[in-house]
Parts: C-alpha cells; structure tokens; sequence
C-alpha cells in the first residue's frame, strides 16, 4: 500500500503570502503531495522564486502578486489561477504580521498609533481574510469540496503586549473561520485555522544570534525546548488540507512548542 492519506493530487491550493518563510514552505508542502499552486505575495520577485523551486522540483506552480487587501486584486488573482489550474479547493491564508510595507507606527500602543498603523494590522489579517475567502468560495460550493486553513498567532488566542491590533485582528479573522465552518460544512468546506508562535525565520534567527540572552529567556516560554520551523507549520497545514482531517472543521489547533495549551 502506497499511497498516502495527505495527497492532495487534483487540488488547486492558493497560499497567501508565499513568497518566504512560513508560507514559502505551505506552498512547497502541498506542491510535493500533489497539489497545483497558486503562489501569492505582495512582491512579484518572492512569489516567482518560490514558484521555481516548486516547478524545478517537479511540481506545478503559478506565481500572482497582489495586494489581499484589495479585493478586486483577490479577485483577479483567483480568477487567473482558475483559468490556469481550475477552481481553488485548498484556500491557506497565511499572509500576516503588519503586511508587506508597514508603517512606523505598527509597534507602538494602540492608543498612540495614528489610523494607519491600525490599518497595517487589520488590512492584511481581517480583511485580507474575508477578501480570499469570498473569492474562493463560491468556486468550492460549485465543487462541492473546500479546504480553508487560516493561520492565526497565539496572540489572537492569548492576546500579546503591544500588539493589541494585531491580537484583535486575528482573533476577528478566527472567529471568521469558525463561523464559515458552520455555514459551509453543507457544501462539504472545511475551515479551521492554526495558531503559531514565534518562528525560527531568518529575522528571527538574526534576532536571537545578535541577544544570546533574549533568545534564552524566549525559549524558556516553550515546553519543547527549541524554536519552532516553517516545516512545523506546513505540516499541520497540510493535515487540514488533506482528507486525513476529513471530519475535523472549526477548531483552532496550536502549533507552538507548549507556549500556551488549548482545552
């Protein structure tokens, strides 16, 4: 017996925010078993490398810029990926943080940020949502079969000092999720979203070699005692996409090292 319960042959996936890092690795992940990918970033340059390493290694890619939170841009970037490779059936919204060009503001208090820097935070991580979703939508209830792995942080489960935006932006964007699962569970959509802490990403890796200390005093935060990898969260990615979690929809399932628990 060979084949595997996470193969996603026949499957269109579009990942937002592909162009690097987390979302880089989703995208080579679903690509390696067998979907065709629709590679997103803000930045044509990100996405189009990634899709390389993707065709390169054998697998089908497709590389959009766009801005998730122009709707109309959504919408265009679905509709070219459909014409290429058929409907999305596997929606990951991974795009995040304060968005592709943040502001000066995005780190401050949110009673002395302007507008603006709530704007970084809410755009990509509510709206930026809510945009790819209604655009794949309607093409998976056609289907009759949909994925919708949204990737929140545990602050939008915990909350996270200084990041109060931030944390209210995905805890809006989860509730979004739990809440598709309901609605569209008749159409056979599923919609569930994983919670992540800090990342072993080239920024923060940069970040703990340059403060040995920092770097001691985060890893004390987590019960297994290492950083966690972009392997680590396309792995899980990968399980919701796949029928292996054909009857899991509207949870939020950490992938954070025992940073915090979930019940």
């Amino acid at each position: 017996m060979t084949d595997s319960i996470l193969n996603v042959a026949g499957h269109t996936a579009l990942v937002t925010g592909a162009g690097q890092n987390v979302g880089r690795q989703i995208a080579m992940h679903l690509a390696t078993h067998g979907a065709k990918v629709i590679v997103n970033d803000y930045f044509a340059e990100r996405a189009e490398e990634v899709a390389r390493e993707i065709t390169a290694a054998g697998g089908e890619a497709m590389a959009v810029a766009a801005d998730i939170t122009d709707r109309d841009a959504v919408n265009r970037m679905v509709a070219q990926g459909a014409a290429k490779f058929g409907p999305v059936t596997i929606l990951v919204n991974n795009a995040g943080n304060a968005g592709a060009t943040p502001t000066g503001g995005a780190r401050k208090p949110f009673w002395e940020a302007d507008r603006a820097d709530w704007d970084s935070f809410i755009g990509v991580n509510f709206y930026g949502v809510l945009n790819a979703c209604a655009a794949v939508i309607p093409g998976m209830i056609e289907k009759n079969d949909g994925r919708i792995v949204t990737i929140i942080s545990d602050a939008g489960r915990m909350g996270e000092v200084r990041l109060e935006v931030y944390s209210g932006a995905k805890a809006g964007a989860a509730g979004l999720t739990r809440a598709m699962a309901r609605t569209l569970a008749r159409h056979n959509i599923r919609a569930n979203n994983v919670a992540i802490a800090a990342i072993n990403t080239p920024g923060v890796a940069a970040a703990r070699a340059g403060n040995p200390e920092m770097a001691a005093k985060m890893l004390g935060h987590y019960v297994i005692r290492r950083m966690g990898e972009p392997d680590d969260v396309a792995n899980m990615v990968l399980l919701l996409a796949s029928d292996a979690s054909s009857w899991v929809t509207g949870q939020t399932i950490p992938v954070n090292g025992g940073y915090s628990f979930a019940l």
